[in-house]
C-alpha cells in the first residue's frame, strides 16, 4: 500500500439504517481534506454489528465514491475463514484496492494457524488484491508474529503490508527486521505514529487513524510532515492532535450503589459522541456499544474544548464542511442530551 494517511471511517445510522447520505458525506469531507484512501467498515466502523447485507452496502458506497479520488480498504475479517473470504470476494468485486483482516478474535489461534488456515487462503484466492494483516492483541485475544508475517510476505507478496495496534515497539522492530525494507508498517494507534515513523528500527508509512474521521487535514498533515523529516513542525502538530487521541479509550470511575466501578469508554463510542456533538452526521453507536457516562462525556468535551481553545484552526475544515459552529456547540448544554447514561 502506498505511504500516507488512512482513516477508519466511522459508520453512521439514521435510525435503525445506515445513513447514507452521511456515509457520503463524511467521505467528501476526508477527501476534500487530503486523506490518502478509506478504510470501509473496519471495527472503528462497527462492523461486528452490521448485517453482512449492510456491510457490503458500505464498501460499495465508498469504494464507488473514493474511485479516481483516493485508495479504499475493506474491512474483510472475521473469525470465520470462510466469511473472510466471502467478504473479500465482494470487495473485490466492489473494486476496492486492498482489504483489511483483523486477527480472528474469541477463537484465538495460533500464530501459525492465522498465517495458514485463515491468512494464506485469502492471499492465495485474490493475488491481484493488497491483503493487510490488522494485529491487535489487545482486542482479539490473538497475534500474528513478525516471523509468520515475514513468511507469508515470501510466500505471497500481496501481503505487503501490516496494520500495527500492538503498543509493543519490540514487536514492531522485530516485524521491520524479519519483513525487511520494501515491508509497509502501518500505525494502528494514532498516538503512536510519530514514535513509530521516526524510530528508523520500525520505518512505518502512515498510520491507519481514528480521530482524522474529525481532523483528516490535520492527520494527513502530520504524516506528510514525519514523512518529508520535517520534525519540529510534525512535533508540534502532534502536541496539538495530542488531546484527541485520548479519544480512543475514555476510561473513568463510576459511583454504584455497590461501589466504584471503572467504566471504559471504547472506541468509536467516544468519537461518535464528539461528532454528536459537533454536528457531523455520524448518529449513535450501535448496541452493545450505547452511551457514554455523564463523566465521561465532560471528558470528551473537555478534550474538544481544549482543542478549540489552544488549536481552532485544527476543527475549522470540518466547521467548514458540515457549517457548524464549533464554540456554540461546545457551549451549548441542549446538545449534550441523549449523550449520556442520566446514572449508572
Amino acid at each position: 500500500m502506498n505511504s500516507g494517511c488512512y482513516t477508519a471511517m466511522v459508520t453512521p445510522f439514521d435510525g435503525a439504517a445506515v445513513d447514507e447520505t452521511g456515509l457520503t458525506r463524511l467521505a467528501d469531507f476526508q477527501i476534500q481534506n487530503g486523506i490518502t484512501g478509506l478504510l470501509a467498515v473496519g471495527t472503528t466502523g462497527e462492523s461486528p454489528t452490521l448485517a453482512w447485507q449492510e456491510h457490503h452496502q458500505v464498501v460499495q458506497i465508498i469504494a464507488r465514491h473514493a474511485k479516481g479520488k483516493c485508495l479504499c480498504i475493506a474491512g474483510a475479517g472475521s473469525n470465520n475463514t470462510k466469511e473472510a473470504l466471502s467478504a473479500t470476494r465482494h470487495a473485490a468485486e466492489a473494486g476496492v484496492d486492498a482489504v483489511l483482516l483483523v486477527d480472528p478474535y474469541y477463537n484465538g489461534p495460533s500464530s501459525q494457524e492465522i498465517r495458514k488456515e485463515y491468512l494464506s487462503p485469502v492471499a492465495a484466492a485474490f493475488p491481484d488484491l493488497s491483503i493487510i494483516p490488522y494485529v491487535i492483541p489487545g482486542r482479539t485475544g490473538a497475534q500474528m508474529l513478525p516471523e509468520d508475517l515475514a513468511l507469508l510476505f515470501k510466500d505471497h507478496p500481496n501481503v505487503n503490508t501490516v496494520k500495527e495496534a500492538t503498543g509493543d515497539t519490540d514487536n514492531m522492530r522485530r516485524t521491520r527486521r524479519c519483513c525487511g525494507p520494501d515491508f509497509t508498517i502501518l500505525s494502528g494507534d494514532d498516538g503512536m505514529t510519530v514514535e513509530m515513523m521516526t524510530d528508523p528500527a520500525i520505518a512505518a508509512a502512515g498510520v491507519i487513524s481514528v480521530v482524522s474521521n474529525i481532523v483528516p487535514k490535520a492527520m494527513s498533515d502530520l504524516v506528510r510532515l514525519l514523512a518529508q523529516k520535517e520534525l519540529d513542525q510534525a512535533n508540534a502538530l502532534a502536541d496539538a492532535l495530542a488531546p484527541l487521541f485520548g479519544l480512543v479509550t475514555v476510561k473513568t470511575v463510576e459511583k454504584s450503589a455497590y461501589g466504584d466501578v471503572v467504566c471504559r469508554a471504547r472506541n468509536p463510542l467516544a468519537l461518535k459522541t464528539l461528532m454528536q456533538l459537533l454536528g457531523v452526521p455520524s448518529g449513535p453507536c450501535r448496541p452493545p456499544l450505547g452511551r457514554m457516562s455523564r463523566a465521561g462525556l465532560e471528558t470528551v468535551v473537555n478534550i474538544a474544548k481544549t482543542v478549540q481553545s489552544k488549536n481552532p484552526e485544527l476543527f475549522v475544515p470540518l466547521a467548514e464542511c458540515f457549517d457548524v459552529d464549533i464554540d456554540a456547540r461546545l457551549n451549548d448544554e441542549s446538545v449534550l442530551e441523549g449523550l449520556y447514561y442520566p446514572a449508572y
